[in-house]
């Protein structure tokens, strides 16, 4: 940004008229743990971060193995920017390397009598993010395990990248079936010489995550899902069938056996974040933050605490009165195994000061510029510093900061117009110029969710006929109420909401579920509690979720036998969720998140978003009478097709001519 002139300042108000960065920008989610790094000011809270990268070194050089294990608790009040920390400590591993990450925030407890079982499902799924050698983090163990194989059968073999280890596996399992020789079995063997403690299948299924073909289901096993039997028979891996509750009791042998093995190649950093935040009980009556501490209690006392483990740190996060009046209160020594690092004294996260103030702004405003392409008058423009060193006086919370600062972005002397539709016609042409690729993403399902109910409360009172994109007709049906689902501890905020209204003075009562995750079991998890019409006090459930490619139902899910149950048998629906419908929706919502900022009443709101939401397509299809068929196209197949690929694929003339001998040295050849 440096290296252009400054921009003239009509073209700087323009960009600040047309966008605010701000907004929303005080609400971390996970996404934002994975995807994009969110600006950090590194000297904020680096008291904490540093910790946990100390806590890293030491559990990786220790030549105890009491050390191979340790734990951190953190606690902050909410907003001072706990997710913000995470983040920061996620990016730095995954651009500098030094562990493996795993994440599990307050989404991943959506049933605390399975919450072993659920962590082996994040566990794997974090694995399955992109690490520091720009593949899975599956891969980088993976391909570790097979080096060490290669030094086994010669010491002099060459180290592969997981780059070139991806690009010869499907190749070299293929030449080798073609010489009636099983190059899995010869590498697990070359492993287990090495590790001869390990699970020969969970090395297996790590191994096989090299491969192009069979990566997604090896994941999925190590997950602890059921596989098809044809996708297992091809791996090699057991694939009894079992209930959620069998894989629970096997759960946390699975963890410990992946953990202890993983963490043998390289440190492993295990994130519990937010574990307060849902008010969420087990069968046995305990909240979700002493469900999560009884886990991390479990996997201290029995990870193997070996000196050649590279070694594991858990960071707890929570807020403070939870430690004071709960964990710590414990009397089993659970606070021990939850703040080992620091002697049973979690690290507290410091509010925002003055000069932190100025240097986030400062990198929330580089951002911005640098996109549009613009060089401003000065680093804060058009704030203030001066205003923005008085208001850090008060120690904000980092969410308190950048609320003010979404509603304090505006060009002086900026005035809104008289007319309050004018005022909402400007708001609504803003956001509509705001596009983010991702909107249909799983991590962004809450904000679908608040879009649509908020759409829905729009329409309260209003008589609507129409038909829709489908050629299904509405016929006076008018919306009375839209409210939340009884009894909450059995929904636990799966289905969304309940649209009570009438059609043709006959009453319905919808819920509603936008599932767009891409694991079976959390649309599963969804799935059933839409069938259950008469615990939720629903005439009809509607699922909303993307008949996509990349959101296909699989015939082999528990949800696809739901799926047949709601639209089949129930009178349910299947909504197709698509961008270009749900996109004006979220653009009105974002509005009265905003509505302070446009000087909005509720009531102005509803009258001028109206117009949109009662034509919405997506609204009138949620609304519409269902076809009671299921769309095949949005179901898959749970076999490996293409016969006809597979033989192709073996056919000799395609495989280079190699040596017919019992070595692995086709892999770096």
């Amino acid at each position: 940004m440096t290296n252009i002139p400054i921009s003239p300042i009509e073209a700087v108000n323009a960009a600040i008229q047309s966008h605010n960065p701000f907004t929303n920008a005080g609400i971390v989610q996970e996404q934002h743990i994975w995807g994009k790094k969110f600006p950090d000011v590194p000297t904020l809270n680096a008291h904490a971060s540093n910790a946990v990268f100390q806590a890293i070194e030491l559990v990786r050089t220790s030549q105890s193995s009491q050390d191979k294990v340790t734990s951190i608790a953190i606690t902050a009040q909410q907003g001072v920017g706990k997710t913000h920390l995470l983040s920061r400590i996620r990016h730095r591993l995954e651009r500098e390397g030094g562990a493996l990450f795993v994440y599990a925030g307050v989404n991943n407890y959506t049933d605390l009598n399975l919450v072993k079982y659920q962590f082996q499902q994040t566990l794997a799924d974090s694995l399955s993010k992109t690490g520091s050698q720009g593949v899975m983090q599956w891969q980088e163990v993976a391909a570790a395990m097979a080096n060490e194989g290669f030094k086994a059968i010669n010491a002099n073999a060459p180290n592969l990248s997981p780059q070139e280890l991806l690009q010869r596996f499907d190749k070299v399992y293929v030449s080798w079936l073609g010489k009636n020789k099983n190059l899995m079995d010869r590498l697990i063997k070359e492993v287990l010489k090495v590790k001869p403690n390990a699970d020969p299948y969970i090395v297996r299924a790590i191994l096989w995550t090299l491969s192009e073909t069979q990566a997604s289901f090896a994941r999925e096993w190590l997950s602890g899902d059921e596989l098809a039997q044809s996708n297992a028979d091809a791996l090699g891996l057991p694939n009894p069938s079992k209930t959620s509750q069998d894989r629970e009791a096997e759960a946390l042998k699975n963890i410990q056996q992946i953990l202890n093995l993983v963490s043998y190649y390289n440190p492993v950093v295990i994130c519990f974040d937010e574990i307060d935040v849902k008010n969420t009980f087990s069968e046995d009556g305990l909240p979700t933050e002493l469900v999560i501490a009884d886990l991390v209690k479990r996997l201290h006392d029995t990870l193997e605490h070996s000196e050649l483990s590279r070694g594991v740190v858990i960071i707890t996060v929570m807020l403070p009165v939870t430690w004071t009046q709960k964990i710590n209160e414990i009397q089993d020594g659970t606070p021990d195994r939850i703040s080992k690092y620091t002697g049973r004294k979690p690290i507290d996260l410091r509010y925002i000061d003055s000069e932190s103030l100025v240097e986030l702004v400062t990198l929330w405003l580089n951002d911005f510029y640098t996109i549009s392409n613009l060089l401003p008058p000065n680093k804060v423009y058009p704030f203030e510093e001066s205003i923005l060193r008085e208001y850090g006086k008060g120690r904000p919370t980092v969410r308190e900061a950048l609320k003010w600062c979404a509603e304090n972005f505006k060009v002086k002397g900026d005035i809104l117009p008289q007319d309050p539709f004018e005022r909402f016609e400007i708001a609504f042409k803003k956001e509509k110029e705001v596009q983010i690729l991702d909107y249909l993403d799983e991590k962004n399902n809450s904000l679908i969710v608040d879009a649509l109910r908020f759409a829905f409360q729009t329409l309260k009172g209003q008589i609507l006929d129409g038909e829709t994109s489908t050629g299904e007709k509405l016929e006076q049906v008018t919306i009375e109420d839209v409210v939340e689902i009884e009894p909450k501890s059995k929904n636990q905020g799966w289905i969304n909401f309940k649209i009570v209204g009438k059609e043709k003075d006959k009453i319905f009562k919808i819920g509603v579920s936008v599932l767009q995750y891409s694991h079976g079991r959390a649309v599963g998890a969804g799935m059933w509690r839409l069938i259950e019409y008469k615990t939720f006090d629903i005439t009809r459930g509607c699922l909303v979720r993307s008949k996509n490619k990349e959101k296909m139902i699989f015939k082999n899910w528990d949800s696809y036998e739901y799926l047949k149950k709601l639209v089949e048998e129930l009178g349910g629906e299947h909504v197709d969720l698509k961008l270009d419908e749900v996109k004006p929706l979220i653009d009105l919502y974002s509005i009265y998140k905003q509505r302070d900022l446009y000087q909005l009443n509720d009531e102005q709101l509803q009258e001028f978003s109206q117009p949109i939401t009662r034509n919405n397509p997506l609204l009138l299809e949620i609304l519409s009478n269902p076809s009671g068929q299921i769309d095949g196209d949005t179901i898959e197949e749970d076999t490996i097709e293409g016969e006809e690929l597979l033989n192709d694929f073996l056919n000799p003339s395609i495989i280079e001519e190699t040596d017919d001998s019992d070595d692995l040295t086709e892999l770096y050849n």
